[in-house]
């Protein structure tokens, strides 16, 4: 199949996501066109099924702010008659869903009719999409797709709730390579570089908004590390960093953590790790904590959006309700202060991502895609 992907190029989870299994497709044999503004940042251009197109919007004195959307939708029309595409895989509904309407829409004045699959992450529902401003849009780019996905049953219960949505919506959740991630835990891992012996390595990884409740972390590792000798690793960027810094200053304990910004070496990261913290506000799925998992590493999480589908009440970690720091610390602290329960849930944590394994839910993309197709053939 010759399938064009279109995601945000970021280090976001649905450009991760995005970005993972355009690569796996191709590996199986598929012509991957990735097209969007910049190149995403896991894309390996090595493989020669892999092609990406950037999307330039050219800057005029006309438009306050530059037209994307209609530069994308452009775009999109021109490979699919260049590389003659045969389905397009829009990520996130507003602006991709609703560019990708317009270039069908152009390009079946030209006699070609090709489907759309939109994949639904969270932020483009949530956050953005029941804005007043944008609902309208995406309640119609949603019911345009030919075929739509969410990444939880969460998520999907919060599109149907939020929308007056008609389409079906399939839930195919994000996955991981346990495969790259093994081969990666093959090469050696020394703690020292980042804590003593004697010191648990915790780690928060995200983009530092507010939903991820960067405090909350914060909090919770101050009450650990006076229970136990304890480092934090603090990765990723955004507008709570500056406020993270200033809580460690403040509670003393700037010594004991350590910001990492935004990394490609996550899976190097996790090694190191005894326990990973995300206690957001919600998570459509929560995409950090199955990395984690996936490297033998246990999670203290909330309980909102998609966290109760990956993350295993007592099994893989805990979890509390958002904003419970004290218990969350205590829940951690049961975790670490003994080895053999810690060793335990690790084993769990490694367990329970299996069933995310790209093995697992890439047959049913592919599956979807054919479908997709042949309604059109």
């Amino acid at each position: 199949m010759k399938i064009a992907i279109v995601c945000y190029p970021t280090f976001g989870g649905s450009g991760v996501v995005a970005t993972e299994l355009g690569l796996e497709l191709a590996r199986r044999g598929h012509e991957i066109h990735f097209i969007t503004y910049s190149q995403p940042v896991r894309l390996a251009l090595l493989n020669p099924n892999v092609h990406y197109h950037e999307v330039i919007v050219p800057e005029y004195p006309l438009f306050h702010f530059q037209p994307y959307e209609l530069a994308l939708s452009s775009k999109l029309v021109d490979m699919v008659k260049l590389y003659k595409i045969e389905l397009l895989h829009v990520h996130y509904a507003i602006p991709h869903a609703y560019a990708g309407y317009m270039a069908k829409q152009m390009l079946k004045d030209e006699g070609i009719d090709i489907p759309m699959v939109t994949t639904l992450h969270g932020t483009d529902i949530t956050l953005v999409g029941n804005h007043p401003f944008y609902k309208p849009a995406v309640t119609f780019s949603i019911n345009k797709s030919d075929y739509v996905t969410s990444v939880s049953q969460s998520l999907k219960d919060d599109t149907l709730k939020l929308f007056n949505i008609k389409n079906e919506i399939q839930v195919i959740p994000n996955f991981i390579e346990l495969n790259k991630i093994q081969m990666d835990a093959t090469i050696p891992c020394p703690r020292s570089v980042m804590a003593n012996e004697d010191e648990r390595i915790i780690t928060h990884i995200s983009n530092f908004r507010k939903v991820k409740r960067i405090p909350d972390v914060i909090k919770i590792f101050y009450k650990i590390q006076k229970e136990i000798p304890a480092k934090l690793m603090m990765v990723g960027d955004g507008p709570e960093k500056e406020k993270a810094e200033k809580m460690c200053r403040k509670f003393g304990i700037q010594d004991k953590v350590i910001f990492f910004g935004n990394s490609n070496e996550i899976d190097r990261i996790l090694c190191l790790t005894d326990l990973f913290l995300l206690p957001s506000e919600t998570e459509s799925f929560g995409l950090a904590a199955l990395e984690a998992m996936a490297c033998g590493v246990p999670v203290i999480s909330s309980n909102s959006g998609g966290l109760p589908e990956v993350n295993f009440d007592g099994v893989s970690g805990y979890l509390s309700d958002v904003g419970e720091v004290n218990e969350m610390a205590k829940n951690a602290l049961k975790i670490l202060k003994d080895d053999n329960v810690l060793n335990e849930f690790k084993r769990n944590a490694l367990h329970v991502a299996e069933n995310f394994d790209i093995k697992n839910i890439l047959p049913l993309y592919e599956d979807l895609y054919l479908k997709a197709i042949n309604k059109y053939r």
